[in-house]
């Protein structure tokens, strides 16, 4: 079993500045590549940002120069710094994970999702 545990979402002024985390957790044997969606209220949910296990990224245009992606492999954690936030960021946070677990079965995860509000 794989557990993906998502953190840091809040409430942020605009122009301001939040971190998430997601950690995983559980039979992990490897993680290939880790991400972030984001579901905004009557919206399809939508890829943020990816990163391989390698270190290579991808972000969807829309937070390009504001969000970073990054990974501590070490610890199985992946982050999202938010800089420079707009009320057009305001959606429900997922993380998602390409993980082979200890039962060398590859299986796609996510987590339970961590609110950002940006708002006055």
């Amino acid at each position: 079993q794989v557990q993906l545990v998502e953190s840091g979402g809040g409430l942020v002024q605009p122009g301001g500045s939040l971190r998430l985390s997601c950690a995983a957790s559980g039979s992990i044997f490897r993680i290939n590549t880790m991400g972030w969606y984001r579901q905004a209220p009557g919206k399809q949910r939508e890829l943020v940002a990816q990163i391989t296990s390698g270190g290579i990224t991808n972000y969807a245009d829309s937070v390009k120069g504001r969000f970073t992606i990054s990974r501590d492999s070490a610890k199985n954690t992946v982050y999202l710094q938010m800089n420079n936030v707009s009320p057009e960021d305001t959606a429900v946070y997922y993380c998602n994970a390409d993980v082979l677990a200890t039962t060398l079965r590859w299986g796609n995860y996510w987590g339970q999702g961590t609110q950002v509000t940006v708002s006055s």
